[in-house]
């Protein structure tokens, strides 16, 4: 009994790690307010995309999205389940560094109506203010996940395809209610594309492949070198 007891524990130990979760909750409401100055990064793009209500499903859904996700590659693979964590713990008090000193706002819509989307949509509104926006933590997570599974030696096309549209439609959301611009999604996508390559070079200098990770350096080096 012991032994079996040990054995579970063991294996679902990994899963503690979501406890930063919670922790990185409070420190994002703890920059979610205005200290100074408010930038307005609205582009003509963001002016004509329309409001669309019923994103606010996927829109409303994205953190469970992400929590189902995550709990997909620890099942699969406990390592990717740690990069996923790891990149998205990253990510996130990058953001919170950004909000702290680059604070910026969307303009919301005036709302009409008391069909469900239209009370779902003044419902985020009223839970979260209209700022730490650039870059947009739900695009940079909704986009890191499906990243990472792309990456994955377990991805599958059904996979590909559910998480594909699961985060597409979430990243969509924000711009159709008007919760981010275009350049809080292009922020986002940036962000990952820089932080996920550092999280996986550095997971194979822990895990011992030096040699791997020098060569994969130099080659990075290299590039820039010659794209300069």
């Amino acid at each position: 009994m012991n032994t079996n007891i040990k054995a579970y524990a063991k294996r679902f130990a990994p899963l503690l790690a979501m406890l930063v979760f919670p922790v990185l909750g409070l420190m994002y409401a703890a920059v979610n307010r205005v200290d100074g100055r408010v930038w307005n990064l609205v582009t003509p793009l963001d002016r004509a995309v329309p409001f669309i209500k019923w994103f606010a499903l996927p829109y409303s859904v994205w953190i469970v999205f992400i929590y189902v996700c995550l709990l997909y590659f620890f099942v699969k693979d406990v390592r990717t389940f740690y990069r996923g964590v790891i990149t998205y713990t990253l990510c996130a008090l990058l953001c919170y560094l950004i909000y702290s000193v680059f604070q910026t706002t969307v303009p919301r819509p005036q709302l009409s109506g008391s069909d469900p989307f239209t009370r779902l949509v003044a419902y985020i509104y009223n839970r979260d203010q209209p700022f730490n926006c650039f870059p947009s933590i739900h695009c940079f997570s909704s986009y890191m996940v499906f990243r990472i599974l792309a990456s994955s030696t377990f991805k599958t096309r059904r996979s590909l395809t559910l998480v594909g549209i699961g985060s597409g439609l979430i990243i969509l959301s924000t711009q159709f209610i008007k919760q981010h611009v275009v350049l809080d999604l292009i922020a986002a996508i940036t962000l990952v594309e820089l932080v996920l390559p550092v999280v996986v070079l550095a997971e194979r200098w822990f895990a011992g492949d030096v040699s791997v990770a020098k060569r994969e350096t130099k080659q990075a080096a290299k590039s820039t070198y010659y794209s300069s």
